[in-house]
């Protein structure tokens, strides 16, 4: 791979780090908007509805971006292809499966835990890519990947685990939801080698698998419809969701590009230091305080990122010149 190519691509994962720290700072806004709070006391609504929502809104800026593109129909008919039935496999682990049992590990061992677990994501991602991609990490890269977890884990561990008998479903659900995020950014990298399938055209598919499954088959299934039509009575609400989504999908579409150009495990290392993003943003939107134990955590995180996307150089030895007699 040129230096220009890999460069693009820890670009593009950079740029889809900070963009989902746009989008996590700002969803937090609007879970407290009085739309969603009065759903708060209600298990499971607020979060897997935002997420249904958000994923919805998100398939609607790729439709236009992809109609202004004039390759929408191009796209949609990417499902008669192997790549896009991929996608829609991709698509379903990282969004309904990832997130709704995510939410789940939340409900039985609390959010701190499955925050703080749930970001060794890239790890198990690392593990499918080698096993499906042959993609492998040398021991630098390994040791720049432990070290943004680890940090990442340091950053944002509060100690609230909730103890009692739905701990061990709890931990169940997590490891369903890190299982599927890390094999959602495999499986679209496999389906997008070779230029298989365009990264918009992945996403596309992609938002379009979550919106469904989670329209059709997860609220209803879940919390029912109900809470939907309050929402949709709240056009503040829905505008707000709306940005939100735009800064979410602007996320996936570096996320997905850079997955296509540096590999899915170098992809993941640069999509999560969205964890010191977010910290850095909510200090200066807000005025949260922002200690420097957190500064220098935050620095290390993305440090690690780039140990872990750095290539070997390759060294080369000048021609030794004959010298004539």
């Amino acid at each position: 791979m040129s230096r220009n190519k890999t460069l693009t691509g820890i670009t593009f994962g950079t740029f889809s780090g900070i963009f989902w720290a746009v989008d996590t700072v700002l969803i937090g806004i609007v879970l407290s908007m009085s739309g969603f709070l009065e759903f708060q006391e209600v298990l499971l609504v607020a979060p897997l509805l935002s997420t249904f929502l958000h994923d919805t809104f998100s398939a609607v800026w790729m439709t236009v971006l992809l109609t202004v593109k004039g390759e929408f129909w191009t796209a949609i008919g990417s499902l008669k292809g192997k790549p896009g039935r991929i996608i829609v496999l991709a698509g379903t682990l990282g969004g309904p499966v990832g997130m709704t049992f995510y939410v789940l590990s939340i409900q039985n061992i609390g959010a701190s835990y499955t925050a703080v677990i749930s970001t060794v994501y890239p790890a198990v991602g690392a593990f499918f890519a080698y096993l499906i991609l042959k993609d492998k990490l040398r021991l630098s890269n390994w040791a720049g990947l432990i070290m943004s977890i680890t940090f990442i884990i340091l950053l944002s561990y509060s100690g609230e685990l909730v103890v009692g008998s739905n701990a061990s479903w709890g931990l169940i659900f997590l490891i369903i939801c890190i299982i599927g995020w890390g094999m959602e950014c495999v499986v679209s990298a496999y389906a997008m080698k070779d230029d298989g399938i365009k990264p918009e055209h992945a996403l596309l598919i992609r938002q379009y698998t979550s919106t469904f499954i989670y329209g059709f088959l997860i609220i209803p299934f879940f919390i029912g419809h109900s809470y939907t039509v309050k929402i949709l009575a709240s056009p503040v609400i829905l505008l707000a969701l709306a940005g939100v989504a735009l800064a979410g999908t602007l996320s996936y579409v570096f996320y997905y590009h850079a997955i296509n150009i540096i590999g899915p495990i170098r992809a993941m290392a640069m999509n999560i230091t969205y964890a010191a993003w977010a910290v850095g943003f909510e200090a200066v939107l807000f005025g949260t305080l922002f200690t420097w134990k957190e500064f220098m955590f935050a620095l290390l995180i993305i440090t690690g990122s780039i140990l872990t996307v750095v290539e070997k150089k390759k060294i080369q030895m000048p021609a030794l010149k004959s010298n004539p007699l």
